[in-house]
């Protein structure tokens, strides 16, 4: 555990996931509506449709647990957790690079929701390592 009165939890890291989740919330929401307007409009087909949306639902599966644990890591200033949160960082990030450049139809408006999910990562990133090494360097375990 940490010294007596002192914090090691990053204020930032906390804000920045406290933002993410909110981001990711909306993100979510929004993919599944342009989802609905590719489908009816677009010739989307159905197997990558569907194949899509599944993505999507396991984004938001993968997402809700790294943040949750982002989030417990750091609060509780536990390495543990954070280093898992640190390692599912990638696998998030290369679905929203999925979302960014790979499936079937890829609106403008999708690259740009994206780009800041891929923004949102790369900060947690440099801050969830800051923070895993302050956590390291003390008895945090």
């Amino acid at each position: 555990m940490a010294a007596r009165g002192r914090r090691l939890s990053s204020i930032s890291l906390e804000i920045l996931l406290f933002l993410n989740g909110w981001y990711s919330a909306t993100y979510f929401l929004l993919e599944v509506f342009v989802f609905l307007y590719k489908g009816l409009l677009l010739p989307y087909p159905a197997a990558n449709l569907a194949l899509d949306l599944l993505m999507l639902l396991l984004y938001l599966g993968l997402e809700a647990a790294r943040l949750f644990l982002a989030t417990k890591g750091n609060l509780c200033q536990r390495a543990l957790p954070l280093a898992v949160s640190l390692a599912m960082t990638f696998p998030a990030a290369l679905m929203a690079v999925y979302y960014l450049r790979l499936q079937t139809y890829v609106l403008r408006l999708e690259m740009v929701m994206s780009a800041i999910l891929l923004l949102f990562c790369g900060l947690e990133l440099l801050l969830e390592t800051v923070a895993l090494s302050t956590f390291g360097s003390t008895d945090a375990y």
